[in-house]
């Protein structure tokens, strides 16, 4: 089976990394994922993943404490700290909250950053499968710059792919479902690594269990898109998104440049949602605990640009806290039928603060998003014609759900300040 077919749509989820941080818990974990059983698994909503130093016994926010102590198995491997995740005792590892996640009908993901524990190599440790140890396989040069847990792999030496192998091997036994690679995709200071990406595909292949691979940070360089389509399911076009109206404008031009790119179990990546209550233990993004700081106008035009240009959406807040403008955003149906459905998704026209996207319907529907990116209130324009729309129609705004008789000629709406209209036009 191609690896494209574990994504036929862009993935939806939650990740803890917006609210948690480093630091999050079994509990949070499962607390979150009882929510998305409940309420946004029938919208399609599946993945929960637990993100960076879930092996870290002592994490307690963003901030990575340095070359501390990581909790690993006989073989350099990172298993989790059974301090923060109790179920992983006894060396059972993810696989008892996979379980609990599975039970619920939902699937588990988890975060890994590239390469091997520098404490493994330090040690000189064994490797499943092979003779070679942890220090002959590391580059020591090839490190993070902001994070101390490991050395890259020298993809030359022998034992670097059995590494790899014997890492997503335990992954499959623990019943991993999405991996979220990091310190692996961008293009500027460090990366990308396109060997490593290599093993690692290679890796998932030979385990015998279907998993989305996830590629980050960003931005990645589209001159690269085929290579990554060919190897990872999402990978990053931005480094870490937050609720910051100018890193939402800055993805107006991200996903110009990557327009036309997505395609069946390969989707460049928006980033995580940072919706509803976040930064509980997060100090990244430029605030503490808060609520989003995105205004309600500029939520739904990060959702309709999200959801038109086709990026997975991860969620980064604490699902329980969700009130009902929150949730909504989530169980929109016509908004993820389009985002699960649409194809040919592309910019229309940039005029200024006047930005239309617009996109096909699997039916003969013509969807078209129109922004004003702009500090004031203002008409935005779309000529029907343009987008192929003929003779009298039903138009349908998809956030507040109004519907109305659309003539042929030209639509006109009045859009708030970092506001946006999502239509959908039928025959």
């Amino acid at each position: 089976m191609s690896h494209r077919q574990y994504a036929p749509t862009p993935p939806l989820g939650w990740n803890s990394w917006d609210c948690y941080g480093a630091a999050v818990t079994e509990k949070e974990v499962r607390g979150n994922a009882e929510y998305m059983s409940e309420k946004l698994k029938q919208f399609g909503w599946e993945y929960i993943v637990v993100d960076i130093q879930w092996y870290e016994p002592g994490a307690v926010s963003s901030h990575y404490r340095p070359f501390v102590q990581l909790e690993m198995d006989e073989y350099s491997r990172l298993i989790p700290a059974s301090g923060r995740f109790p179920s992983a005792s006894d060396g059972a590892g993810f696989k008892p909250l996979a379980d609990y996640v599975h039970g619920l009908g939902l699937k588990f993901g988890i975060h890994i950053m590239r390469g091997i524990p520098r404490q493994a190599v330090h040690a000189n440790m064994p490797i499943l499968g092979t003779s070679a140890t942890a220090r002959e396989i590391a580059h020591t040069n090839s490190i993070c710059p902001w994070n101390t847990d490991m050395y890259g792999i020298d993809a030359s030496k022998e034992g670097s792919q059995a590494y790899y192998d014997s890492l997503f091997q335990l992954y499959a036994d623990w019943g991993v479902d999405f991996v979220k690679v990091d310190d692996i995709a961008a293009s500027k200071l460090y990366g990308p690594h396109l060997q490593e990406i290599e093993l690692i595909r290679n890796a998932i292949d030979r385990c015998g269990r279907p998993m989305v691979l996830s590629l980050s940070p960003g931005p990645a360089l589209v001159e690269q898109a085929d290579f990554l389509s060919a190897h990872a399911n999402m990978w990053r076009m931005t480094d870490d998104y937050w609720d910051q109206w100018p890193l939402l404008l800055d993805m107006f031009d991200r996903c110009e440049q990557w327009q036309s790119i997505s395609a069946p179990g390969a989707w460049p990546d928006c980033d995580m949602l940072p919706l509803g209550h976040i930064g509980i233990r997060s100090v990244d993004g430029g605030g503490s605990d808060r609520w989003t700081r995105f205004t309600l106008d500029e939520q739904i035009t990060m959702m309709s640009l999200w959801t038109l240009f086709r990026s997975p959406l991860f969620f980064g807040g604490e699902l329980r806290d969700n009130d009902e403008w929150t949730l909504s955003l989530l169980t929109n149906q016509d908004v993820l039928d389009m985002h699960r459905d649409s194809k040919n998704t592309r910019l229309l026209y940039r005029d200024g603060d006047r930005i239309v996207w617009t996109g096909d319907g699997p039916n003969g529907e013509k969807y078209a998003a129109l922004f004003n990116t702009g500090s004031r209130e203002v008409e935005v324009s779309l000529e029907l014609a343009d987008i192929g729309v003929i003779g009298t129609v039903r138009a349908k705004d998809l956030w507040t759900g109004s519907e109305w008789e659309q003539t042929q000629g030209s639509c006109s709406v009045t859009i708030s300040s970092h506001g946006a209209k999502l239509i959908r036009f039928v025959s």
